[in-house]
């Protein structure tokens, strides 16, 4: 695989703008190439989802906060040949910028996902059970719900509640529907205040999403994860921070299904994007109970009829 050609990741000049498609240059099949293989190389069109971790950005109160330094700069040691080398360290909480949300992070009465108890499956500071390590990498149908382009809004208003009826709505208007092992994805535009700090994190305002009436939709339809354009996924009550969250009860303990939180959904929606491939890989740390992460939507770049033909000519070679 070291040879394919592979995306290019949009990096804006302006950290804040949302990102558009980059496209994989489309090199000469390769015979005897598995059919995600030929995909690839047919062409892909990516959006990254995720935010560019820098400090002093937006987070939950709850977390700590993103730190980098460089503890080596250039010039603080020169090697004999002439050369020298920078290193960076980093310090995060796993619930800081676009990051998933693994089943150890929220219980109830005592109980996390499973009826596990949630005392004991902490053994030395670790989740041994529903850690985010126990997250496989995500390879699935992806499905953007945009809220806020259904109701002709720039962005919700702060403390509103997305409801069951907006969720149905937008996806009829999209001509989508939600299944089981999906990855839905909840665009409230909230995200496009991103760069203004504390207003996005909205502890006065309040922060639009989904209630519990809209996690238990989305949990009856089965979906695998579930994401958003705000700080916590869910509805925030003006004043009320994060006092209560029935959104991360019914979809993280009750129905076993992750969140993903503070994505970028902007580029997703102005490209119109309905319906996508969705990639996403945690961080293998052991225990954590959250992961940073860099999740991508990806198209192929061909018409849909013109992959099913290249699809059935190289069946009827291999017959």
């Amino acid at each position: 695989m070291s040879d394919t050609p592979t995306t290019t990741p949009h990096t804006p000049a302006d950290p804040t703008a949302a990102s558009t498609p980059a496209s994989t240059p489309a090199p000469a099949p390769v015979a005897g190439a598995d059919d995600l293989l030929r995909a690839v190389q047919a062409g892909v069109e990516t959006i990254d989802l995720g935010r560019q971790l820098r400090v002093g950005m937006p987070q939950s109160p709850n977390h700590p906060q993103f730190w980098h330094t460089l503890p080596r700069r250039h010039g603080d040691m020169v090697r004999s040949d002439g050369s020298s080398a920078a290193n960076d360290m980093i310090t995060t909480g796993t619930h800081v910028g676009t990051h998933i949300d693994a089943l150890a992070h929220v219980s109830f009465d005592g109980k996390l996902h499973g009826g596990a108890d949630a005392a004991a499956a902490c053994v030395g500071g670790k989740y041994e059970e529903h850690g985010v390590h126990t997250i496989a990498p995500m390879l699935r149908r992806g499905v953007l719900l945009d809220v806020a382009g259904h109701l002709g809004l720039t962005h919700c208003e702060g403390g509103y509640e997305i409801t069951v009826a907006d969720l149905e709505a937008t996806a009829e208007r999209a001509g989508v529907t939600v299944g089981a092992g999906d990855v839905v994805l909840v665009r409230s535009g909230w995200g496009a205040r991103f760069a203004e700090g504390a207003a996005y994190v909205g502890g006065a305002s309040g922060v639009p999403g989904v209630a519990e009436a809209g996690a238990v939709w989305l949990a009856e339809r089965g979906v695998h994860a579930a994401g958003a354009d705000t700080i916590a996924f869910e509805r925030l009550a003006p004043g009320g921070g994060h006092a209560l969250l029935p959104a991360h009860r019914v979809l993280l303990v009750e129905a076993g299904i992750f969140i993903v939180e503070a994505l970028d959904l902007e580029g997703l929606a102005a490209a119109g994007w309905a319906e996508f491939t969705f990639v996403l890989v945690p961080m293998n740390i052991f225990g954590a109970t959250g992961s940073p992460v860099r999740p991508l939507a990806l198209r192929s770049t061909q018409p849909q009829s013109q992959n099913q033909s290249q699809s059935q000519n190289q069946s009827g070679a291999a017959s």
